[in-house]
């Protein structure tokens, strides 16, 4: 059994306050992808967020202090590790780590939000522009892939509570959802979760306005989307919401493999 989590930590040093290491030592897991580490490469080896027995990889951002990033923890030592996928602007980010592991690989990444303002909507646009190219030269590699973490956006109204509202809105926009549609249904990659579990009111990330989290007022906008061979092999998925780490949920899933 091959169990993989992604969280979106909305920063290191906050998910270390809450508790987030006790509870990840016991998931016996065998990745973990993580997103907005929201630290420099710096200030990380002296963080006790690393479970006993891991080895850890991160992808920091060089241009901008506590802003986003991605790290990736395995119990295997890959054999190889590499950041970004090309781009020129959005690279130093660090939004795309990716491990190797025989024929599977897997990736930590995380896509730009465009929620704050419409300059950085057009700059998600562009990375969404940009990472189709990549998509497709992944899937058409031969390799198995597992591509964890957040999307910044709901796929579906299934996959969030208050759609209609939310139609002229980052993370539900037309365009977003068809990029996405076309991930699955023209690149062929497989939206992991949602092959194990099609049940609504699955939610990964709740505002921390209102009442949110407490009514389950949330989006489905974390992911593990998966070459198709390796995604067959899913058997169970879970979302936990016992205790916040972040404004975002850990997601689990097990597949029946082995690294």
């Amino acid at each position: 059994m091959l169990r993989i989590i992604t969280l979106n930590l909305n920063g290191i040093r906050s998910a270390l306050a809450k508790g987030f290491p006790r509870w990840l030592a016991r998931q016996r897991a065998d990745i973990v992808c993580l997103q907005e580490v929201k630290a420099q490469d710096a200030d990380l080896s002296g963080l006790a967020l690393v479970p006993k027995g891991y080895h850890a990889h991160y992808d920091c951002c060089s241009t901008k202090k506590g802003y986003s990033g991605v790290a990736l923890y395995s119990r295997v030592e890959p054999e190889s590790v590499s950041c970004g996928f090309g781009s020129r602007e959005f690279d130093p980010e660090g939004r795309f780590l990716r491990a190797d592991f025989g024929r599977l690989s897997v990736v930590s990444v995380y896509l730009p939000s465009g929620s704050s303002s419409d300059e950085r909507q057009q700059a998600k646009f562009r990375f969404l522009e940009e990472f189709m190219p990549t998509l497709k030269k992944l899937r058409a590699s031969g390799r198995e892939f597992v591509l964890c973490g957040d999307w910044n956006i709901a796929h579906k109204e299934i996959d969030l509570e208050n759609w209609r509202g939310n139609r002229k809105n980052s993370g539900f926009l037309p365009e977003e959802r068809a990029w996405l549609t076309e991930v699955f249904d023209a690149v062929g990659l497989v939206d992991v979760f949602r092959r194990v579990d099609p049940r609504p009111k699955q939610y990964t990330w709740w505002s921390n306005r209102g009442r949110a989290w407490a009514k389950n007022v949330g989006w489905r906008i974390d992911y593990q989307i998966a070459t198709p061979g390796i995604a067959t092999r899913a058997r169970k998925a879970r979302i936990f919401k016992a205790r916040r780490f972040s404004d975002h949920a850990p997601l689990t899933l097990d597949y029946d493999a082995q690294l």
